[in-house]
């Protein structure tokens, strides 16, 4: 079961979240919240007492929930079963040592986040894309918007919506807060080969292994 350090402001946060209705229409209003709350210096401060202040066990529980991509660490700060919303930061890899394949790709994601740029900042495209009636995969993306994204920003994206970040500062932390997934798999594109990825997390595969082994 996820574990959770309480920290008051993180809590204040989280208890807004829960007075709002996170439905797909009101997404829009769960960033507000996060917009009216978050102020980078204040926010950094909590962030770097939260992690300072975690015991062994909770430590433990914290790296247990986090991810690598190949572009950036995923902590994953609070998960209770209780809350359609996870917080997360995200911290980039220096430039020079991304893999292609995760956020520079094309692509979208099985929830509905939020996020604000605590340091660095990066490059933010978003796509209108053309899915294969056979495959489901994306065939073809046109970039619809490009903004260079700096410190204090902050921005939302729906689960349908495609995206990527073709480059990044060295040093850039974003905070995240996430819905819960919506879908059962996300879409990826690397427009350099013109090939489509579907990606299905491992937890969504127990059954089909049951059958293949």
């Amino acid at each position: 079961m996820p574990v959770s350090t309480v920290v008051p402001a993180l809590s204040d946060l989280a208890e807004r979240m829960r007075e709002l209705d996170l439905t797909r229409r009101r997404w829009a209003a769960a960033h507000a919240g996060v917009e009216s709350w978050v102020d980078g210096a204040v926010l950094r401060a909590v962030l770097r007492r939260h992690l300072v202040d975690l015991d062994q066990r909770r430590a433990a529980a914290l790296v247990a929930r986090s991810r690598e991509t190949t572009t950036h660490f995923a902590w994953c700060l609070r998960d209770n079963d209780d809350e359609p919303f996870t917080f997360w930061l995200h911290e980039y890899k220096p430039q020079r040592d991304w893999r292609p394949g995760y956020a520079d790709s094309v692509h979208n994601h099985r929830y509905h986040f939020c996020t604000a740029i605590l340091r660095g900042g990066y490059r933010h495209e978003r796509f209108s894309t053309t899915l294969d009636p056979g495959t489901g995969l994306i065939a073809a993306a046109t970039r619809t918007h490009t903004h260079d994204c700096v410190v204090g920003e902050s921005g939302f994206l729906m689960a349908e919506e495609f995206h990527r970040i073709p480059w990044a500062v060295d040093g850039t932390m974003t905070f995240l807060v996430k819905s819960r997934p919506v879908s059962r798999w996300s879409l990826s594109y690397d427009p350099a080969t013109g090939v489509g990825h579907r990606h299905v997390p491992v937890e969504a595969r127990l059954e089909e292994l049951t059958r293949r082994i």
